[in-house]
């Protein structure tokens, strides 16, 4: 485990190399008849979450990390999402959906980083098996007009997904047990647009809330999570 002096270092070194989020590039989901636009935006994240994580020496450890289908010819654990690793890492590239709109995200993911960043990460793997449903747009810079926004995750406060695993840690009861204790039926419902994800942990399915905050009018730069999000560094809105 890093010491809290390595780990301060370490962050404001990334922070420092990261000055400006200055470029985007646009994914678009492709109409499909088979699959429902929200199953292939689960499907997409899900390979952007796993594609943050494997940058590997891009990313820093800010805190210790805590203690399924098929889609377009991918793993067969394409759609999962590795939860407890995002909780751990920060990195350069962040994310927003410019068409999302009340409960809906919309059919756009758009990243958003420095070009070179970008470039070097859409020239690795983590579309495969996604590119029959999607279109890629180039990278491209940010306009000048931009407004700026943060774009985070919002955890419902009596999330089952998390009172499961806290039974599971402190009890020692088994996943079946947890979701018979805590039924689905205990969640908080949030007003807000989501992903439905899969924990590795458990193996149960979980919502990830996410949240556009306000627009302002001047930058935050920062880190974001392995989910492209963050509660403090915005990404530009256009």
């Amino acid at each position: 485990m890093s010491s809290p002096t390595w780990c301060v270092a370490a962050c404001l070194a990334q922070a420092k190399r990261i000055e400006a989020v200055d470029a985007y590039l646009d994914i678009t989901l492709l109409p499909d008849p088979e699959f429902p636009p929200a199953m292939l935006m689960n499907a997409l994240f899900a390979k952007l979450h796993r594609g943050l994580v494997g940058q590997g020496g891009n990313a820093v450890e800010l805190v210790p990390p805590p203690h399924g289908g098929r889609l377009g010819g991918g793993q067969s654990n394409d759609s999962e999402i590795l939860e407890s690793t995002a909780l751990g890492w920060g990195q350069p590239i962040g994310i927003s959906f410019p068409e999302v709109k009340g409960t809906a995200l919309g059919g756009r993911l758009r990243l958003h980083g420095e070009a070179a960043e970008l470039e070097r990460f859409m020239s690795t793997a983590w579309l495969a098996g996604m590119r029959d449903h999607i279109e890629i747009g180039t990278v491209g810079p940010v306009p000048a007009n931009a407004k700026y926004r943060v774009v985070r995750r919002v955890q419902a406060k009596s999330n089952p997904e998390r009172l499961r695993r806290r039974m599971m840690a402190r009890k020692g009861v088994d996943a079946e047990l947890a979701r018979q204790s805590i039924p689905d039926s205990m969640a908080e419902r949030l007003r807000l647009p989501y992903l439905v994800l899969k924990s590795q942990s458990t193996g149960q399915q979980f919502r990830l809330f996410v949240e556009h905050l306000p627009l302002q009018g001047q930058p935050i730069d920062g880190l974001f999570s392995a989910y492209g999000l963050s509660h403090t560094a915005t990404v530009p809105w256009f």
